[in-house]
Formats: C-alpha cells, sequence, structure tokens
C-alpha cells in the first residue's frame, strides 16, 4: 500500500507541475484578446479564493504527514493533537501570500507580456536556488561544496536561458527575465514561510489565508490602477479562458501538489516538478510557436539538472 501510494503522489505532483506549466499558454491567449496583465491576475486570483477557501473550512487538522511546494504549496505536518494557531501564523501566511500571490503573480505576468512563455517557466523553476540562498544567509552557514556547484549551474543556466552569448537575445530577454526572477524570489520567500508556519495552520488554511489575502491586495489595486471598465468588457471566451486559468492552472494543481507531496516529501516531489519546465517547452513550442535557441535549450537543461542536484543533495 505504501508503495501505491507513491506511486499516486509522484503522478500527483507531476500533474501538478503540468498544469501549472499550462499557464503561460492562457495568459498568451488573453493577452492576444487585449486583456491586461494586471486584470488577469486579478480576475484569476478572485475566482480561485472561493474555492480554496472551501477547501480549507472542510479540512481541520490532519494527522503528521510527511513533510515538504509553483506555483509553492507545503503539505500538512501537524502534531498531535494539534495546538491552536498562533496569530503570528495568521499573519505570516497574509505576508507570504501578498508577497507571492499578489507581488509574484504581477511580475510574473507581466514578464509574460515581454518573453516567452518557455523562458518564464525555466526562470521562475530557479526558487528553489533561492531557497538554499536565503535558508544560507539566515543560518549563517555556508552551503556543501555540491550545493554550491548546483547553485553556480543555476545561475549559468539562467544567463543561457536569457540568451546567452546572443547579445541582441539577451538584451531583448533581460526586462522580462529579471521581473520572473523577482517572481522567483517571491516564489522562495512563500516556501521559506511556509515551511515554518503550517505545521501550525496546515497547508490549506495557509494556502486559503494567502490567497484570500493576495486577492482582496490584487481587487484594491485594479479598482486603484485600472478601470472596472475593463471587467465590463470582457466577452464570454475571456471569461471562459480566465475560469479555465483560475480552476485549472491554480486551484486543482494547486490541491494535487499539496496532495502529492504530503505522499512522497518535499524532496521527492521536488523531483517530480522538474517536468513543469519540460512540459511548458513542448506545449508552447506547439500552440504557440514559440522556439528555444540553442543557448537557451542549454540553458533550461543546466537549470532543470541543478534542481535535481539540489533535491538529491538534500536527500
Amino acid at each position: 500500500m505504501e508503495r501505491v501510494s507513491r506511486h499516486l503522489g509522484m503522478i500527483c505532483v507531476a500533474l501538478a507541475a503540468m498544469l501549472f506549466a499550462s499557464k503561460g499558454l492562457f495568459g498568451k491567449a488573453l493577452y492576444a484578446r487585449g486583456v491586461g496583465f494586471e486584470l488577469l491576475v486579478a480576475v484569476r486570483s478572485v475566482l480561485a479564493m472561493p474555492l480554496f477557501v472551501w477547501v480549507a473550512l472542510r479540512s481541520g487538522p490532519k494527522a503528521p504527514a510527511v513533510s515538504g511546494d509553483d506555483e509553492a504549496q507545503t503539505p500538512d505536518v501537524v502534531a498531535a493533537p494539534p495546538a491552536p494557531p498562533r496569530a503570528r501564523a495568521f499573519w505570516a501566511a497574509v505576508i507570504a501570500g501578498v508577497t507571492c500571490y499578489y507581488l509574484g503573480a504581477l511580475v510574473d505576468f507581466w514578464a509574460l507580456t515581454m518573453i516567452d512563455a518557455s523562458v518564464e517557466r525555466v526562470l521562475l523553476f530557479s526558487y528553489p536556488a533561492l531557497v538554499v540562498l536565503i535558508d544560507s544567509v539566515r543560518r549563517r552557514r555556508a552551503p556543501e561544496g555540491r550545493v554550491v556547484a548546483a547553485l553556480v549551474l543555476t545561475y549559468v543556466g539562467i544567463f543561457f536561458a536569457m540568451g546567452g552569448i546572443d547579445i541582441f537575445e539577451l538584451r531583448a530577454n533581460l526586462v522580462g527575465a529579471g521581473l520572473t526572477l523577482i517572481a522567483a524570489l517571491t516564489t522562495a520567500i512563500y516556501f521559506l514561510i511556509g515551511e515554518r508556519y503550517t505545521r501550525e495552520l496546515g497547508s490549506t488554511r495557509f494556502a486559503a489565508i494567502g490567497m484570500s489575502s493576495a486577492a482582496v491586495v490584487l481587487a484594491v489595486h485594479f479598482l486603484v490602477f485600472r478601470s472596472v471598465s475593463e471587467i465590463a468588457a470582457l466577452g464570454a471566451h475571456e471569461w471562459w479562458l480566465l475560469g479555465v486559468l483560475a480552476i485549472f492552472c491554480m486551484f486543482v494543481p494547486g490541491l494535487l501538489q499539496a496532495e502529492g507531496v504530503r505522499r512522497v516529501g518535499a524532496q521527492s516531489g521536488a523531483i517530480g516538478s522538474t517536468i513543469g519546465p519540460v512540459t511548458t517547452i513542448v506545449l508552447a513550442a506547439v500552440f504557440l510557436h514559440e522556439r528555444l535557441n540553442g543557448w537557451q535549450m542549454l540553458g533550461s537543461a543546466m537549470i532543470v539538472a541543478s534542481i535535481l542536484a539540489l533535491t538529491l543533495s538534500k536527500r
């Protein structure tokens, strides 16, 4: 039974990564129909928020589970019997959610207006390296040599994914890649905060608090900086794409990822999630006719290899 459970967990993690990977395709399709990235991010979050809250209300604290993440959920790791969560844990979830799902989502979808979906996904996938760097600084302890090698491989891969020695490609991708790396940093921050406070709140409640907080801030942001007339101008096809984006590229993969990591652990889950960038490259080539050049393919492979190396070194 344990072996079957682990197989199901890896399937959940892989499906979650593939669904997350399709985000860029729907974003590009909406941009082509005149939907701005701020409208997209705000509506997506508001549509997904009630679903996350519904799941969180139905799920109480669970028995201890395997410790363990895209868009970066962590599984329920709760003591038995669970202690009531502190107000500090609630506000930590608010800060993590606003950082990742408000700031991070805005700059990530902004980046998608400038760079290919495949490049965006590969660069966003560099967040585990940022987790290691931030954790090393926080603990004031230098990482092991093989971890340093994996980090170097990650950032050399990022350079190549941005265009490498092709100066024209590098300049064209510079701003969009920089925005994506900011989004990766917010994902790393979300992961580090969640790693500490999901023990009190549980992963679904932590995600629901974070998502709800971000959705409220995004709604206020949109009302202040944009116009409600943009929402009124949305047609049925745009609403259909936004609904798919909210449910099948955010809500469903979020649950699949949490369940998968609960069954197999964060480290094995990270290995399963490496299918995400590959999926984006394939989907973007088929549906958006995007093609990575040789340097970008090399950089993508280096980033995925470095994540595998970081994960295996932790194990």
